[in-house]
């Protein structure tokens, strides 16, 4: 099992070294522009500063850059930290929904991925933009200004069934998070599906799990005030993002959040039509809405959390691994980021 961090500030690439040190694999640099710093630029100094490391989006959103500009940014990390670069790909959700827009369609994904994908590997592709589509390729390759050479792993972040399967036809792994996204098991035979259509198979590849940890002391609640301050905004993230899914697809709520379900959605409807956008997304992952606090209950937290003291943490990761699970990953507001990063990795990596 492999272990990750998140980052997203440009001026705390710091953590990322420390993580290094603590142990974790991977730094997986998030990407939504009406919120966060710029994730190639965080990548760049982070690339300066660390060594062993691997480093890449977290991931980098689909409708925000034309294909050929996010294969350049991350073939020009991938000159600054070869063979330790990836590139999590996703269509994006609250970075396109905190602009009021909805996500990239599938179709639309899939066929960025294969431009992505091709000029990673430096083939020349066909590329459509404005309607006119071209033969395009990496020019002077000979100067290195990116790097090509050492492979750079493509996850595609796919919390559906239809996004895990193109993960399975197209990526070297998937991203996904727990319970939206399914079991991992579930997620891994979307993946299989896919991979199976496109003549694939599973071989090496990579299952990263986004969750959000909560490690108890002796008698802490779910709901204890610490617990709410590290995973509260993850945990209401959680529910803005149903908001959305379940408004535009006419579906039923997940069980896990029926109990509040009702209420958030009066709360939220008392929220200016023209910011409703902005207010549900505001905080994402970052901070915890005062006034959405009493939503988050025990019941969310164990649907939304590894959670428990760290013996039992540990016993859940090794049931994510028994899935099919190759990483955990954890997103941490900064102010606390440095804390839970010693935290698990004192508590709970240094057992497994």
């Amino acid at each position: 099992m492999e272990f990750g961090v998140t980052a997203s500030k440009i001026d705390e690439v710091g953590f990322i070294a420390h993580a290094e040190n603590l142990g974790y694999t991977h730094c997986w640099v998030r990407d939504s522009q009406m919120m966060w710093s710029h994730p190639f630029a965080v990548l760049a100094l982070a690339a300066e500063r660390t060594r062993t490391i691997r480093l890449g989006t977290g991931v980098a959103v689909a409708g925000l850059r034309l294909a050929p500009v996010t294969a350049n940014a991350i073939a020009t990390i991938n000159r600054l930290a070869p063979g330790r670069t990836f590139l999590g790909l996703g269509t994006g959700n609250t970075a396109m929904r905190a602009m009021g827009q909805a996500p990239m369609r599938l179709a639309a994904f899939r066929d960025y991925i294969r431009v992505v994908r091709g000029l990673l590997r430096g083939e020349e592709v066909d590329y459509t933009l404005n309607g006119r589509t071209h033969r395009i390729r990496f020019l002077l390759r000979e100067y290195s200004y990116l790097d090509l050479e050492h492979p750079i792993p493509l996850i595609v972040a796919g919390l559906g069934p239809k996004a895990q399967a193109l993960a399975g036809e197209l990526g070297d792994g998937l991203l996904t998070g727990i319970p939206r996204g399914g079991t991992v098991a579930e997620a891994r035979g979307r993946a299989a599906e896919g991979a199976a259509r496109a003549g694939r198979d599973l071989g090496g590849f990579h299952t990263a799990v986004l969750i959000n940890l909560a490690l108890l002391a002796p008698g802490e609640s779910l709901t204890s005030d610490r617990v709410l301050s590290a995973w509260g905004a993850n945990i209401m993230g959680n529910v803005h993002y149903l908001v959305d899914l379940v408004k535009e697809r006419g579906m039923e709520p997940p069980d896990y959040v029926k109990p509040i379900w009702n209420d958030y959605l009066r709360f939220h409807a008392e929220r200016p039509p023209e910011l409703r956008h902005q207010q549900l997304h505001g905080g994402h992952s970052s901070r915890l809405d005062p006034a959405e606090a009493r939503f988050v209950t025990p019941e969310l937290v164990r649907a939304f959390c590894v959670a428990g003291r760290p013996e039992e943490v540990v016993e859940q990761i090794r049931e994510l691994e028994r899935q099919g699970a190759s990483q955990v990953l954890f997103s941490a507001p900064e102010a606390l980021a440095y804390r839970i990063a010693e935290d698990f990795a004192e508590q709970v990596m240094a057992r497994y």
